[in-house]
C-alpha cells in the first residue's frame, strides 16, 4: 500500500491510499473554495447521560445529486469533485459537513472505488483489502488526536438508509467521548467478568455461537454469525476467532481472510430478498475498544474489548422495511420480526455463485 496527503483547496486533508508503490498524486484541487466553517457542538443529555451533536451546517450539505456530478468520483477536464485526481484506488478526505469538528472530534468520508455503479461487494479482494488497511490506518491517525476517545468506520448502503450520495463509500467518526453503545458492551464486560471471576463475555458469547445453529459463515480467522437477540430483520455479527480490541491488532492471517468473508457475506446480504429485488439497504459498523480511559468500566482494559462488525438491514421481507416506531425509539425496546435462526437459515441458503 502506498500512503500520499494532501490539501484540498479548502484546507481538508485528503489522502489517496494505492496498491501500486509507483503511483504518483500530485494532482490539484482547481475549485474556488472557501474555508470550511462549522457550527459542530457535542451536547450531553443529563438525564440519559449520553451526548448529542449539534451541527446546522449540514442542512446545506449534497443531496442525491445526479451521478454526472457526484462529489465523490474521480474530476475530469470540465467536472472538478472532492477528488482531484482522474483516478484513485481508496480515497479519504475529511468530511465538508462534518458532525464532529474540532475539539469535538473528526469526520471522514471513505471512497471505496472510483467506479460510481459499483458497491463494496463488487469489490475485488484486494480492493476489499486495500479498504481494510485504510481503516486501519486511519483508526491509528485518528487515535492520536487529543480530542478522540473512540474511532467509527461504518458504511451506510442504500437510499432506505438515509444515504445522500449513490457512490460506493463509507465514512469514519473520531468521537471525543466513549459512545453510548460501547458503553453498555463494558458494562455487561465488567458485570460478567466480576460474576465470574474473570471470564470473557465476548469469549464467552463467541464460544456459544460457535456452537450453535446461528453460524452464517466461518473460516479458519474469522466467524459470522446472527446473535441470539438480533435486533434487526437479518443481522450479522463478525467476530475475528482471536480476540483483538481494535484493527491495529489484527494478525496478518485475519487480515489476509477478511475480504473473502466479507465480500461473501455482503453478497449473500443482496440475495435475501430473492433477484428481482433492489440491493439490499445496509449498515455495517467495526466496533472497536475506545481510546480513553477505561476506570468508570470497573477491571475492565482495552484487551477485554472484542473488535468486530455488526451487519443488518432495515429491511424484513419483499417490499417492507422495518421502522422504527413507539417501543424502539421512545424505549430502545426492539420487536423483531424475523426470528434469528430462521434469518442465519436465510443467509446459509443464498450461497453467492
Amino acid at each position: 500500500m502506498k500512503k500520499t496527503s494532501t490539501r484540498l483547496a479548502d484546507g481538508r486533508e485528503l489522502i489517496y491510499y494505492d496498491l501500486r508503490d509507483d503511483t504518483v498524486r500530485d494532482a490539484v484541487d482547481r475549485r474556488p473554495l472557501d474555508r470550511t466553517i462549522t457550527t459542530s457542538e457535542v451536547r450531553r443529555d443529563a438525564l440519559l447521560g449520553d451526548s448529542v451533536a449539534i451541527a446546522s451546517h449540514r442542512q446545506g450539505r449534497t443531496y442525491h445529486p445526479p451521478a454526472d456530478e457526484c462529489p465523490l468520483c474521480p474530476s475530469t477536464s470540465d467536472r472538478l469533485s472532492e477528488i482531484p485526481d482522474s483516478s484513485y484506488d481508496v480515497v479519504v478526505f475529511e468530511n465538508r459537513f462534518p458532525s464532529l469538528a474540532g475539539g469535538s472530534g473528526r469526520c471522514e468520508v471513505v471512497c471505496f472505488t472510483a467506479d460510481h455503479d459499483a458497491s463494496f461487494a463488487d469489490l475485488t479482494e484486494e480492493q476489499a483489502g486495500l479498504v481494510l488497511d485504510a481503516w486501519t490506518d486511519r483508526t491509528s491517525e485518528l487515535s492520536h488526536l487529543p480530542s478522540v476517545e473512540q474511532v467509527f468506520c461504518f458504511e451506510n448502503r442504500g437510499e432506505e438508509i438515509g444515504v445522500t450520495l449513490g457512490h460506493p463509500h463509507g465514512q469514519i467518526y473520531a468521537y471525543p467521548f466513549t459512545t453510548p453503545r460501547t458503553a453498555l458492551m463494558l458494562r455487561s464486560l465488567a458485570a460478567h467478568k466480576e460474576a465470574t471471576g474473570g471470564e470473557n463475555l465476548f469469549d464467552a458469547v463467541l464460544e456459544q455461537e460457535l456452537a450453535g445453529e446461528r453460524v452464517v459463515l466461518e473460516g479458519e480467522h474469522w466467524v459470522a454469525f446472527v446473535p441470539h437477540a438480533a435486533h434487526w430483520p437479518y443481522e450479522v455479527h463478525l467476530y475475528p476467532k482471536r480476540r483483538v480490541p481494535d484493527l491495529l491488532a489484527l494478525d496478518e492471517a485475519a487480515r489476509t481472510e477478511f475480504p473473502q468473508i466479507y465480500l461473501e457475506l455482503l453478497r449473500r446480504f443482496d440475495r435475501i430478498f430473492g433477484s428481482g429485488e433492489p440491493p439490499t439497504p445496509y449498515i455495517a459498523a467495526w466496533h472497536q475498544a475506545p481510546f480513553g480511559a477505561l476506570e468508570e468500566f470497573d477491571g475492565v482494559t482495552r484487551d477485554d474489548f472484542a473488535l468486530h462488525l455488526e451487519l443488518f438491514t432495515i429491511r424484513r421481507t419483499s417490499g417492507k422495511l422495518k421502522f422504527l416506531a413507539g417501543s424502539e425509539s421512545g424505549m430502545n425496546v426492539f420487536i423483531n420480526d424475523v426470528p434469528p435462526e430462521c434469518a442465519a437459515e436465510r443467509l446459509r441458503e443464498v450461497a453467492s455463485s
